[in-house]
């Protein structure tokens, strides 16, 4: 798939430099894409993911690498990235690189297009409101120009920037987004982990269906119009006289293993405590305290239970089972308003300030430990404190957790390769849990569709040691619950 849209963007108004084209005219399929520099800052490998179509790079966009390529963040990272992409490209030119350099075998096959690089001096007149100084403008006349140059061929700018977009096409050019690092269009689309089963399911599925018991739960082998679809770890459920609760637990071909799920909504089966309120809050427990599932995602907004459900669980599985030796968690430090500056201490008491959830979600689970006064609540709190450890993304490349539970929070800030970096940490043993509300991204360069929670839900999807579910209603308050609803 092309980084960018198929469809040419709708015509603008004409301006003195767009050639007129005759309309019984073919354009050719090969199109000719310039980069603007937020895009090789964004994604260094965009040069290989234009497929047949050809790319140009101005001169004013290796300008601005070369201001931006110092300092440690992602940003700088990803601009020395891409300008050793793009020494390596132009060393391999052994004819020079007047008619472009052809990306085939440095992409090993992905990109069949050429890359042209500026090589001669333009003076393209723009209008007075837009002054040459300013490196925007410059790139602009540089795609002006490519205009005037191929009148045959069709010309695109492809930025980040939307202002950069809204005067590419004020001028009457084309100008589209870089899409190839989103996920999905709309996050509406994104996969949420459960699906309601028809009324009719069980005639149109149940011939040849068998049935049994193992271990206090039901099996049910089954094929159908539906089960194709379905996917494994994929939770169904249908209400009614016979309410039924399961998950998808195997697939081979057209025929699925469903099973029945355990009740963490009634009081016997309660972790730490805590009791599951709604469906999908059920659906989550399962994830989480099964150990064949080593990697859970837990989408929902604000006050759903995502962290309580998940401390809960850790706490059980590593004080009471000792299935894990204890539970690490680690959030992207990235405030909601202004930044409150150094923070004194060691690695701990720096991540304090930002572990206000976790805070309060203790004092929730220390309350539901029991009699015992004062002194007893007391001793648990220093328990569980001491099986909770607060790690610092920063300190991560390079570590290995063996039997560690690990939580991820606010995981929606995190982009594609941060995500990758603290998924790969995971050792022998180790559970990995990821949890977010991707209407609540505080990272400027992260939407809802490029963001790494979106990345890992989609990538992960199918497998048969990962889990996904979206909490759908809140349970922390009538206030909160109505305040998600209408603000």
């Amino acid at each position: 798939m092309p980084a960018t849209r198929k469809t040419a963007p709708a015509p603008t108004s004409a301006s003195a430099s767009t050639p007129k084209r005759s309309a019984n005219r073919k354009l050719p399929p090969c199109k000719l894409f310039v980069l603007d520099t937020n895009v090789l800052m964004h994604d260094p490998t965009s040069l290989f993911r234009f497929e047949e179509h050809d790319l140009y790079v101005p001169i004013m966009t290796l300008e601005e690498l070369d201001n931006n390529k110092k300092g440690t963040s992602e940003v700088a990272r990803n601009t020395r990235q891409a300008s050793r992409m793009l020494d390596e490209i132009v060393s391999s030119a052994v004819d020079g690189i007047e008619n472009g350099i052809a990306l085939g075998t440095l992409s090993h096959g992905q990109a069949s297009g050429r890359l042209h690089l500026q090589t001669e001096a333009i003076d393209v007149r723009l209008p007075a409101a837009l002054p040459t100084a300013r490196g925007d403008n410059q790139i602009l006349a540089v795609v002006m120009h490519l205009v005037d140059k191929h009148p045959g061929r069709e010309v695109i700018l492809v930025s980040k920037d939307i202002n950069m977009r809204i005067k590419a096409r004020a001028l009457g050019l084309a100008a589209q987004d870089y899409f190839n690092d989103k996920v999905l269009e709309d996050s509406d689309l994104l996969y949420s982990g459960t699906l309601e089963l028809p009324a009719d399911f069980w005639d149109t599925h149940g011939r040849g269906m068998e049935s049994w018991k193992e271990e206090g739960r039901t099996y049910y082998r089954l094929s159908g119009p539906l089960t194709p679809d379905l996917l494994v770890n994929e939770f169904v459920f249908q209400d009614g006289d016979n309410p039924l609760q399961a998950w998808v637990k195997e697939k081979d071909g057209r025929s699925v293993v469903l099973e029945t799920l355990v009740d963490y909504s009634h009081s016997k089966n309660n972790v730490w405590g805590i009791t599951a309120r709604n469906r999908e809050q059920n659906c989550a427990l399962n994830l989480l305290m099964n150990p064949e599932i080593d990697f859970v995602t837990l989408l929902g907004q604000a006050g759903t239970g995502k962290t309580l459900l998940t401390l809960a669980a850790g706490l059980t599985q590593t004080l009471e089972s000792k299935r894990y030796s204890e539970v690490i968690m680690t959030r992207v430090t990235v405030p909601v308003g202004e930044d409150i500056g150094f923070l004194p201490g060691t690695e701990e008491e720096k991540m304090a300030p930002w572990m206000g959830a976790l805070e309060d979600n203790l004092d929730v689970l220390n309350g539901t430990t029991g009699e015992g006064g004062d002194w007893g609540r007391a001793a648990t709190r220093d328990l569980i404190r001491s099986r909770i450890k607060i790690k610092s993304l920063n300190f991560m490349r390079g570590r290995t957790f063996l039997n560690k539970f690990l939580i991820i929070d606010e995981a929606q800030n995190l982009t594609p390769k941060q995500m990758k970096t603290l998924i790969t940490r995971a050792g022998p043993g180790t559970k990995v849990v990821c949890m977010g509300n991707i209407a609540q991204i505080d990272t400027p360069y992260l939407t809802e569709g490029s963001s790494g929670l979106t990345f890992v839900v989609d990538r992960f999807k199918g497998w048969a040691h990962s889990g996904h579910i979206t909490l759908q209603r809140g349970e922390r308050s009538r206030l909160a619950d109505h305040a998600a609803e209408v603000l």
